[in-house]
């Protein structure tokens, strides 16, 4: 294609359809839960998330979506004249109100089914022919009654057919799962869609859960978004939250993470592109849940040289640190400390330990650019203030000419060359005149 007709903008684009390489690899083949709120359904964005979903099966993800459907209830609700009662959050579900459960949940099913099936010329759905599969696929019982409190036709799951979703994956269908259940006794029952939605990524063992939220994801209390977060964190947000809305979503994050969902995520179903956004770049657009932290600390090995030269040349370019040779860095590999985010090393640090004097040295601290703001350079550090202190070693020091405020911060004091052990002492380069800091360990 000749510049003429390029856009503008396509150097960009090719740039991101590369760097998204990995993560296609990545999702295919896995099995994710979408959880969504009627709200969502609701929203103008929804047909564009669609597109997105159409996307992802087309890229070989398993996909079941579970769809919520509180506001379309209460609107047959309120038009027929009943009064909403709930308790702890749930809805009490009398016989005339079942009908307006199963009229809602009937219509969205139909609704979510054709746009999924939409094909239109010049559109992101032409050519999808996607295939979605409905049914009493959930197996449900009756709350009973709590409390004195008789909650008739509202239920919990008592079963997914796990069985009979995974069939329906296997043939590359797209399995749509609405907020009711079916009893052996032939019974429906109203259910949360956090209960759906739970059970059946627990139950399938699913690689991820995806909730849609009205926000951007998990919020911190002064409103600045949390990109990614383990399960302790979302337990004090819920504890904290006066939202319903949001504590469903946080219940249905921490219950699922809690039962073996390794990777949940919270994210915008108002903003566009969010979905792509958080399965193919490397920061996301909302919350990352992770059993584990989602930046892996390690120590490093000799495939991260590589990565570690990368981080570290642009600040030995600079003079913030001594330049080392890729031949001292293998045979010191062993000394490094490592902050990994999708194969990609974004912060480093190394620890010299001195036995005989009980005296550590900590060099080459790092950060990649990006990712600085995140005290990503601070959790390397604390990581070698543990290795010291398991190490037996009494006290850290640091040889900087440029970050001596960082470290003064984090609790170093200034000192003068006696600090250092002999043998470091002669290595001194007197040339780069670098300030000493010291700071004891405690633990």
């Amino acid at each position: 294609m000749s510049d003429s007709k390029t856009p503008l903008n396509s150097k960009n684009y090719v740039k991101w359809f590369r760097n998204s390489a990995p993560y296609i690899n990545a999702h295919r083949g896995k099995t994710f839960v979408l959880m969504f709120g009627g709200e969502a359904v609701a929203h103008d964005n929804f047909a564009t998330i669609i597109h997105d979903i159409a996307l992802l099966n087309s890229l070989g993800v398993r996909l079941v979506l579970v769809h919520g459907a509180r506001p379309q209830i209460e609107e047959r609700v309120a038009l027929r004249g009943i009064d909403s009662q709930f308790e702890h959050d749930l809805r009490i579900t009398c016989p005339q109100t079942l009908e307006s459960v199963k009229d809602a949940t009937g219509s969205l099913r139909s609704q979510i089914e054709a746009l999924l099936t939409m094909g239109l010329a010049n559109s992101p759905m032409h050519g999808s022919q996607i295939r979605v599969c409905s049914g009493n696929m959930v197996i449900a019982k009756p709350i009973g009654v709590r409390g004195g409190i008789d909650y008739q036709h509202t239920g919990v799951v008592r079963r997914i057919d796990s069985q009979a979703i995974q069939s329906h994956l296997q043939d590359n269908a797209i399995v749509l799962l609405s907020p009711i259940g079916y009893s052996p006794t032939g019974e429906v029952f109203n259910l949360s869609l956090e209960n759906v939605a739970t059970q059946t990524a627990i139950a399938l063992q699913a690689d991820k859960l995806i909730a849609f939220s009205d926000k951007p994801g998990l919020l911190n209390p002064d409103g600045s978004l949390i990109n990614n977060t383990d399960i302790s964190t979302v337990k004090q947000l819920l504890d904290d939250s006066s939202d319903l809305q949001e504590q469903v979503l946080m219940r249905a994050l921490i219950n699922s993470a809690e039962k073996g969902v390794e990777r949940c995520h919270c994210i915008s179903y108002q903003e566009d592109g969010a979905l792509l956004a958080e399965l193919f770049t490397r920061d996301g657009s909302g919350t990352l849940i992770a059993q584990d932290t989602y930046d892996q600390m390690r120590t490093a090995c000799i495939d991260d040289v590589g990565g570690i030269l990368e981080l570290i040349e642009p600040l030995e370019a600079n003079g913030t640190l001594v330049k080392r040779s890729r031949e001292l860095l293998e045979n010191e590999i062993d000394h490094f400390t490592v902050l990994e985010k999708d194969g990609m090393i974004i912060a480093c640090a190394a620890l010299y330990p001195y036995p005989q004097e009980k005296l550590g040295e900590v060099a080459c601290v790092a950060t990649h650019p990006d990712y600085r703001g995140g005290e990503r350079g601070l959790r390397v550090l604390h990581a070698l203030q543990k290795q010291a202190a398991a190490l037996g070693l009494l006290q850290l020091f640091v040889l900087t000419t440029v970050t001596a405020h960082w470290f003064q911060e984090q609790g170093f004091i200034e000192g003068n060359l006696s600090l250092l052990p002999a043998k470091r002492q002669s290595l001194y380069n007197y040339q780069r005149n670098s300030k000493i800091f010291a700071k004891a360990i405690t633990g």
